[in-house]
């Protein structure tokens, strides 16, 4: 059996709580590679400080994330 380092890693949930996004938009981050996490079984660990990271960075971006372009009068 191999040992496991769960060192600043969460679960799911914590995830969920930590950064407010669900938990299927989290696990799509996690297999597309956007957000560092490992799947154990059926579990995803996140990286706690690469999630609280990637949510600030999100949060300064604000609509500029999705590429919308403001509107000028």
């Amino acid at each position: 059996m191999t040992n496991l380092d769960l060192t600043g890693l969460v679960v799911i949930r914590d995830a969920v709580e930590l950064s407010g996004y669900s938990p299927d938009y989290l696990r799509r981050l996690a297999r597309e590679g956007t957000l560092p996490a490992q799947r154990v079984g059926r579990t995803w660990l996140f990286d706690r400080a690469a999630l609280v990271e990637y949510k600030a960075a999100m949060d300064a971006l604000g609509t500029a994330k999705h590429g919308r372009k403001e509107v000028t009068q």
